[in-house]
């Protein structure tokens, strides 16, 4: 089981995925908005995604979980 932090504060743009997905490492998850830019969360290994802790619009400081990967 892998959390996926935050990998700096901002808001949440776009949510990829949804509970019960398979993913595979590096796979993009989660693109953040930060200072005008767009940051993409990816994860960091293989697995479902067994929780999503964010919507879309929330705003996120850096290293929270955003979602869970098991």
């Amino acid at each position: 089981m892998a959390d996926v932090l935050a990998p700096m504060s901002g808001n949440i743009w776009k949510i990829i995925v949804k509970e019960g997905d398979l993913v595979s490492e590096g796979d993009e998850l989660i693109i953040m908005e930060a200072m005008k830019m767009e940051i993409p969360v990816t994860a960091p290994c293989d697995g479902t995604v067994k929780s999503l802790l964010v919507k879309e619009g929330d705003p996120s400081e850096a290293d929270s979980v955003l979602l869970i990967v098991e």
